[in-house]
């Protein structure tokens, strides 16, 4: 039968807990339940959706305006790995609409996690491995095209399918970003939402999410083709995507971790 936990919740033996044993099309079904908490009171997750759609605008500008635009593209990329820290507002959200409580953007915003300042210290962790992605990418530029210039943006993608220097700095980046962004996602996709709703501290929660996402390999390798997808239907909408797209993986995901935790 087993026990209960101190909120009267039946306890789930641990063995359970981390081996869910769901099928793929279960990470279809988070993405419904997303779809369902962005439209219940829709004004805050559109709010928050717009002001990261603002922020990602206005470090598109900085980079631009400091001529640094050779980073666009890892800091795209980068945008995955400290996307499930933006989302903790969210995650917010969907736990009050769980729990019955009223929604406020205030509330998203200005989060008030069990987990104290260790949330924050996952989101500097997280951070850092964007800034040594962003780094790793200059190298591997530099490792094929040397120390010649950026061409600009107009002239990279032509650069990039055109010339055996370009192809190997397509496959080389692709995986080592791939690499990045397989390590950010196993560390994060959980342990946000987790270190909202607990009292953990950060290593744990890491670790926790590491072994959540690798015990149930076909459900998030599913979600995180979903979140890839949608992410990169965002840039190519010129990031205005990303005003409904955001919210909606943001609520999806804590779904992801109220189904597997």
């Amino acid at each position: 039968m087993g026990t209960t936990d101190k909120t009267g919740r039946r306890a789930v033996p641990l063995a359970t807990q981390r081996q869910r044993n769901l099928p793929a099309r279960t990470a279809f079904d988070w993405l419904k339940e997303g779809w369902r908490d962005l439209w219940r009171n829709p004004l805050p997750s559109l709010a928050y959706g717009l002001l990261v759609f603002f922020v990602s605008i206005v470090v598109i500008w900085g980079l631009f305006r400091f001529e640094i635009d050779y980073i666009l593209f890892p800091a795209l990329a980068g945008f995955m790995v400290v996307g499930p820290l933006l989302a903790i507002g969210l995650y917010q959200k969907s736990r009050d609409l769980e729990e019955g409580q009223p929604v406020r953007l205030t509330r998203m915003i200005f989060v008030d996690a069990k987990s104290g300042g260790q949330v924050w210290y996952t989101g500097a962790i997280l951070c850092l491995l964007m800034l040594v992605w962003m780094r790793a990418a200059v190298i591997i530029y530099a490792l094929f095209v040397g120390l010649r210039p950026f061409p600009g943006l107009d002239h990279v993608v032509a650069m990039l399918i055109s010339t055996p220097e370009g192809w190997g700095m397509l496959v080389v980046g692709t995986v080592v970003g791939g690499l990045f962004a397989a390590f950010s996602f196993a560390i994060s996709t959980f342990a946000i939402p987790m270190l909202l709703a607990e009292r953990i501290d950060a290593f744990t929660a890491m670790g926790t999410s590491i072994s959540l996402v690798f015990r149930n390999l076909p459900v998030m390798l599913a979600w995180g083709a979903i979140v890839l997808a949608l992410v990169l239907v965002g840039i190519m909408t010129g990031l205005v995507g990303l005003i409904v797209i955001f919210p909606l993986l943001g609520h999806g995901t804590w779904h992801s971790y109220r189904a597997i935790r």
